[in-house]
Formats: structure tokens, sequence, C-alpha cells
């Protein structure tokens, strides 16, 4: 009896390996990255002009990508459970560095101040 426990306990494992499956139309991570990066800049844009459309900056974005919206949302969840976004993050901010080198400086400054633990602005 234990015997045939252990079997189906063993079987359950095998046979649970991908939480997810992958997405029909996966967006490929290079990609993601900057359609991530378009959506920072869109998101600042919004917040110095904040009684405009986000929605409309977010479509335009999508479709110059030649994103379906769906498909954006799915490879999104895709990455997310997967736990590969933190490497596209990091590739969307590259890409937004290479965008504004100015902005490097920034970031540096705030990377220092979270690793010295002093309070954010």
């Amino acid at each position: 009896m234990k015997k045939l426990i252990l079997v189906f306990v063993f079987l359950g494992l095998i046979s649970c390996g991908d939480y997810i499956d992958k997405p029909k139309n996966l967006v490929d991570q290079d990609v993601m990255a900057e359609v991530i990066a378009d959506l920072v800049i869109n998101d600042q844009a919004n917040f110095m002009y904040q009684n405009r459309n986000m929605e409309a900056g977010t479509r335009f974005i999508l479709k110059s990508h030649n994103i379906k919206p769906d498909d954006f949302v799915e490879s999104f969840k895709y990455y997310v459970i997967k736990e590969e976004m933190e490497g596209i993050a990091n590739d969307a901010q590259q890409i937004l560095l290479k965008k504004d080198p100015k902005a490097e400086k920034y970031v540096k400054d705030k990377l220092k101040q979270t690793e010295l633990g002093m309070p954010q602005k």
C-alpha cells in the first residue's frame, strides 16, 4: 500500500511540470523589453501631462511593435510566472539608459540611496 501511494505521489509531481502553458503568440523577450521601455516613457509623459489619455499611448506602442493587447498580457503573465520578468525589466532599463544617457546618473544615485538605506524622495 505504501508503495502504491508513493507511486501516485511521484506521478503527480512529474505531471505538474509547468504551472502555465506557453502562450500561442508569445512575445519575444527582447521585444517585450522594448515595449516595456516604451511604456515607461509613455507613463512619464502621462505624469507630466496628467489630463492625457494613457490608453491611447499604450495602444499606439503595442501597434507600433505589431503586438495584440491580449498577446502582450498573456506573455507578461507567462514571463512573471516563469520568473523571467526581472531579466526583461533589466533589459528594458538598459534600453532606457541608451535612449537617455543622463538617466544613468539618476539611476545610480537611487541605487546608492537604496543600498545605504536612505529615505527616497
